[in-house]
């Protein structure tokens, strides 16, 4: 077992189940060919912003979150629409069978649905604690940035370089429209004026 599946197996543990089977099937899932960027390597990164933003940010339920982080790229196809509607099913339907109530599976779910993040940065709580942590990855530094995008792109090689450059440069813009890409302050703090310089330096590179 590598370090990351072993990191992976201590926190579903510890905030999920004692059970691991779904873990393994998640695993699974993260290891489809077809994925680049969205592996459990990302998985394991946004447990740990997570982990990070929760020592300064209030938490209400941190086991929420983190089952949230394990499920939120649990299905993921980029000619897909909705992902991250079907990856909510699955946690929705895996949680139930773990025993989890039904409340605490519903509010998994519905940040798990809001990792989309077309909320435009209204998100609160909890669900802002893992929206940061999902976009950490914007505020890296330039190579773990590039590395970023390059396994994006590869996992759009379906779409060619002109329709990638639109879809993209209109995600991005997005980012930039808003008051502030996090919304927490601690996520502010440590990776928004990073975020902002690596996203507009994409942009300009999209329009060249």
């Amino acid at each position: 077992m590598s370090e990351r599946d072993l990191e992976l197996e201590v926190a579903w543990q510890r905030h999920v189940s004692a059970d691991r089977t779904k873990l393994d099937g998640l695993l699974a899932r993260h290891r489809e060919k077809h994925r680049r960027y969205h592996t459990a390597t990302h998985v394991a990164w946004v447990i740990r912003h997570v982990d990070e933003l929760a020592v300064s940010e209030p938490v209400d339920q941190l086991d929420e979150i983190v089952a949230a982080a394990f499920y939120h790229d649990a299905v993921y196809e980029a000619a897909y629409p909705a992902n991250e509607r079907a990856s909510a099913r699955l946690a929705r339907r895996d949680l139930s069978t773990l025993g989890w109530d039904e409340d605490s599976v519903e509010r998994v779910g519905l940040m798990i649905e809001a990792t989309e993040h077309g909320d435009g940065g209204s998100a609160t709580g909890d669900t802002a604690i893992l929206l940061d942590a999902d976009l950490a990855i914007l505020g890296a530094d330039p190579a773990g940035y590039s590395a970023y995008v390059a396994g994006v792109r590869s996992e759009y090689r379906h779409v060619d370089d002109e329709d990638w450059a639109a879809g993209r440069a209109g995600v991005l813009a997005g980012f930039l429209r808003r008051s502030t890409i996090f919304q927490t302050p601690a996520g502010r703090d440590r990776w928004e004026a990073r975020a902002r310089a690596n996203v507009a330096a994409e942009l300009a590179d999209l329009a060249t």
